[in-house]
């Protein structure tokens, strides 16, 4: 339940279209509702102007449907991360009751959403660019959850260093971004190229993608935090989650 939704829950208490008891039905589960296995934190979009988001890695499909459907009664936007098609087939199974499913799943992405509500607009595009087509999964879930935070997005595929002139074919894009995200693997030198074009935040994402000595994303990840472009931020190994998040934040401020 985030700020809106309890100023609204209020109004309506006041105008008497809504009894105290419902009301306190309601919020019965503020700041969080204990399931046993999972205690969810309906209190955090309040504090933190985003809902919280389930990690589906590691959980069977039952415990993220039983999740899902708990955040989704609450009213507010749902997302999962890191969700198989199983994880989404079960969360189908627990909206059975429902005309027709609601929850949407991003393959590559990994991810599913339930959108409810619009969320409060960001003030320009945050642009995802990725090196190469195999960092697209990490690309895509930067992408989607951005959107679901209300960001107009605009994704670019394929413009790794080996062939520079397919980045600065996007001069545009890059250009008119507020903020980018940028993936990459094997030596993870995008970012800092992006870096010096734009006078805007690069969160930089590295990518588990390379050969051996790539180390799982260890070598890029190296590589952008040893970045000589000072508008360079990285975040760890495959998390665009959370580079999505940041550029949310500093596209609404």
């Amino acid at each position: 339940m985030d700020r809106a939704q309890i100023e609204t829950l209020l109004n309506e208490v006041q105008t008497g279209s809504t009894s105290v008891a419902d009301a306190l039905d309601r919020l019965r589960n503020l700041p969080f509702e204990d399931m046993g296995f999972a205690k969810l934190d309906h209190h955090r979009a309040l504090r933190t102007g985003m809902p919280e988001v389930i990690f589906s890695e590691r959980k069977t499909p039952a415990q993220v449907a039983a999740i899902f459907a708990r955040m989704a009664k609450a009213g507010g936007n749902v997302l999962a991360t890191r969700a198989s098609r199983e994880v989404y087939e079960a969360v189908r199974a627990s909206e059975a009751h429902d005309q027709a499913p609601r929850a949407e799943f991003h393959e590559m992405a990994r991810a599913i959403t339930l959108k409810q509500t619009d969320a409060p607009a960001g003030k320009g595009t945050i642009g995802v660019v990725c090196a190469g087509t195999s960092d697209l999964p990490v690309a895509e879930e930067a992408a989607v959850t951005a959107r679901l935070m209300g960001n107009t997005v605009e994704l670019v595929a394929d413009v790794g260093v080996a062939g520079i002139h397919r980045l600065l074919a996007q001069q545009h894009t890059l250009q008119s971004s507020r903020v980018l995200i940028v993936c990459a693997g094997m030596e993870g030198a995008l970012p800092t190229v992006v870096g010096g074009l734009v006078n805007a935040p690069v969160i930089a994402v590295p990518t588990s993608v390379g050969y051996g000595a790539s180390l799982g994303g260890v070598a890029a990840l190296l590589g952008m935090l040893n970045t000589c472009a000072p508008n360079v931020s990285v975040v760890n190994i495959d998390n665009g989650f959370g580079a999505a998040c940041i550029a949310s934040l500093i596209n609404h401020l």
